[in-house]
């Protein structure tokens, strides 16, 4: 079933309003638990409107941020060269995590 832009934005206004209540945090506690204003949380639940890093703080505050990564998954390696270039990547960032809760920058 396809959607619109103001469907799909509705919805996710719903879905956080319903992931909020299930927390049992007002409003108020959830803008103030993701660092947003109190109206900017209230446009996300009622119009589905917000900043990208409203939404992610939002995900963060309401303990869904593992499903932010799946939104837009990596495209697929189309040779050896690409899959082998995509793992070092994916090392590097893991060793970078890594470092940084060890003591790092951003500890």
């Amino acid at each position: 079933m396809l959607f619109t832009l103001q469907d799909q934005l509705t919805h996710l206004g719903m879905r956080i309003k319903a992931r909020r209540l299930a927390l049992d945090l007002t409003q108020q506690a959830a803008a103030a638990k993701a660092g947003v204003a109190h109206r900017t949380w209230r446009r996300m639940e009622t119009e589905g409107r917000a900043s990208i890093e409203d939404l992610v703080r939002a995900a963060i505050a309401l303990r869904c941020d593992e499903g932010i990564v799946a939104l837009f998954p990596q495209v697929p390696a189309t040779s050896m060269d690409e899959l082998l270039a995509q793992q070092r990547q994916a090392a590097k960032r893991q060793r970078q995590r890594a470092s940084g809760r060890s003591g790092g920058i951003g500890s």
